[in-house]
């Protein structure tokens, strides 16, 4: 023997041999120490660990993505877009960013001038421009001379709250949620430098803040700070432009598309045709929009990562929150944990049970693979056709991980647990009867789950306790010969002859029950079915399968005698 098929026979021993310790240790009963191994694990990482939130994170994001029912941008959303082209083109005459507050201030007047529904800056004029200050009251002026204005505050990191000398009730559009509200605290907030958006009270929180993983997937709807309520710079819109108002202090986003999606113009473009003689736009090309001012250069910095896209500009994001808000169609995501869980321990422990009760490969992958394709279809579909984000991705990834677990053991012990007449001779010692019946299914095409269907009925039927198999014919040449059919056996101590009296009744009850059997799920004819039953002496112990091949081997050369008589 070389020694390649050297290793691989001992690789084959091991294998046998280590599946037959499995087998005897465990049996059956391993799927439920399985599922109960799980269900804690469940129950532990839903209340503590929170192991699964990427996987469903990342299950959301494919969704997002892939989703074929797509909402469109509203169209009345403009991004005036300070990108690179308007950077480099603003640069001749006024210098590099930020530029004199004096463009902002001529902007905004010119814009005003076209009747827009809200102009929304995502650009945060925390401090004075010294070296320009009338340029900073000209643009404060403008600012004083409109109604529809809004402007971002940010907030910072709460350690530093201490340090602060602004308190919630001093800013405009921040309220007490109840009797709770602390009067005394302090918030670390960039709040806007000019007099007159402060006095406009038209100001909310532009932060935006990533899940555990880095990605952008939900939007602040306002923050609560020691019982106040600081409101985002959509819901501040919101509140103003009578939209939506989200009771949730966070939305997940309903998403219309990657980056660059909503309609944009270059902030340069439109700055340089207000300032010429001729116009080449239309006068009327704000009109009744709501015009975000920001940027997507990325010189700025203002990128995000989201599902859609490692590079999504953060003014595209403010811009789909407030599209969210003004139709109110953002996502609501049910917290519905005790019911995901129940859902996911229901998964397991019907697999679990399936496995148990050996209820048949083909009907556990069958029904298994069922489940997970109609949990993930609810999921695919609700993020298609409604605004109710339903995220079944827990219940799939467990049950996969255990099914892909139990799966492996039934492979590995499935030979060794087998339950038939051979092994049970192999257990036994002294001599024992063996009864063989071969019942051929000519001219029938049996694909697998039929095949189990007409075991499954074969032995349901009589009284003693047997083995129902389909010899398949898998391999090529001799065994091709024998392809269906079905072998019925059982075997019996020799001196027992009340065992022998039930396999004669048996019998016949079996010769007539498997013609209405192949009518059911074969529509075969009666005329396709032969048999021969035969008995014969059986060893007991390691002599046993020679004893059944003997045997097998005697009820052909009786079968062949007989049609030949």
């Amino acid at each position: 023997m070389n020694p390649i098929s050297a290793l691989s026979y001992h690789i084959r021993r091991w294998k046998s041999t280590f599946s037959t310790l499995l087998a005897l240790r465990w049996n059956t009963s391993f799927y439920l120490y399985l599922a109960g191994i799980f269900s804690v694990l469940i129950i532990a990482d839903a209340a503590v660990l929170h192991l699964t939130t990427n996987m469903k994170q990342g299950a959301f994001d494919m969704m997002v993505k892939y989703r074929v029912n797509v909402p469109k941008p509203d169209q009345d959303i403009v991004i005036v877009d300070i990108n690179e082209a308007s950077l480099a083109a603003m640069a001749r005459e006024y210098g590099r960013w930020p530029w004199p507050r004096q463009v902002m201030g001529e902007f905004l007047e010119q814009i005003e001038k076209q009747h827009p529904r809200a102009v929304v800056f995502d650009v945060l004029f925390s401090d004075a421009d010294v070296y320009n200050p009338d340029s900073d009251a000209y643009f404060d002026a403008a600012i004083a001379a409109t109604k529809n204005t809004y402007f971002p505050m940010l907030r910072l990191d709460p350690a530093d709250d201490a340090l602060s000398l602004v308190k919630p009730g001093m800013i405009p559009g921040v309220t007490a949620m109840g009797a709770g509200a602390s009067s005394d605290a302090t918030v670390a907030m960039v709040l806007p430098y000019f007099k007159s958006i402060l006095d406009s009270g038209r100001m909310g929180l532009h932060n935006i803040y990533p899940d555990i993983d880095g990605i952008v997937r939900q939007y602040p709807v306002y923050r609560n700070d020691y019982g106040w309520k600081i409101p985002s710079l959509p819901l501040r819109i919101a509140e103003q432009q009578g939209y939506t108002q989200p009771d949730a202090e966070r939305v997940l986003l309903n998403w219309r598309g990657p980056p660059f999606t909503y309609q944009s113009v270059s902030f340069s473009d439109v700055f340089t045709d207000f300032s010429s003689q001729t116009k080449q736009r239309r006068p009327d090309e704000f009109t009744g929009k709501i015009v975000i001012i920001g940027s997507t250069a990325p010189s700025l910095f203002d990128i995000k990562p989201t599902p859609l896209s490692r590079t999504h500009p953060g003014v595209e994001i403010l811009a789909t929150a407030i599209d969210n808000f003004k139709h109110g169609d953002f996502l609501r995501f049910p917290d519905a944990r005790i019911l995901y869980l129940l859902l996911t321990l229901i998964v397991i422990w019907s697999t679990a049970w399936g496995f148990y009760r050996n209820t048949g490969r083909d009907k556990i992958d069958g029904l298994f693979g069922a489940s997970q394709f109609i949990l993930l279809g609810i999921s695919y579909a609700s993020i298609n056709f409604t605004n109710t984000y339903i995220n079944l991705t827990g219940p799939v990834t467990l049950g996969l991980a255990f099914f892909s677990i139990a799966r492996l053991y039934d492979f590995a012990t499935s030979k060794a647990l087998e339950n038939n007449t051979v092994r049970t001779a192999e257990r036994h010692s002294g001599d024992l009867i063996g009864v063989l019946m071969l019942i051929r299914l000519q001219g029938n095409m049996l694909n697998d789950s039929l095949r189990e269907k007409i075991c499954s009925g074969m032995d349901k039927i009589g009284a003693h306790d047997k083995s129902v198999e389909i010899i398949k014919g898998d391999q090529q040449g001799l065994w091709d010969l024998f392809e269906d059919t079905l072998a019925i056996s059982w075997l019996c101590k020799a001196d027992d002859e009340a065992a022998r009296q039930r396999i004669a009744r048996d019998i016949p009850a079996l010769e007539n029950a498997i013609g209405p059997l192949l009518h059911k799920y074969c529509a075969t004819t009666d005329n396709d079915i032969s048999s021969i039953v035969h008995e014969g002496h059986i060893a007991g112990g390691v002599d046993a399968r020679d004893s059944w091949r003997i045997l097998f081997a005697q009820t052909l050369l009786n079968w062949h005698e007989t049609k030949n008589s």
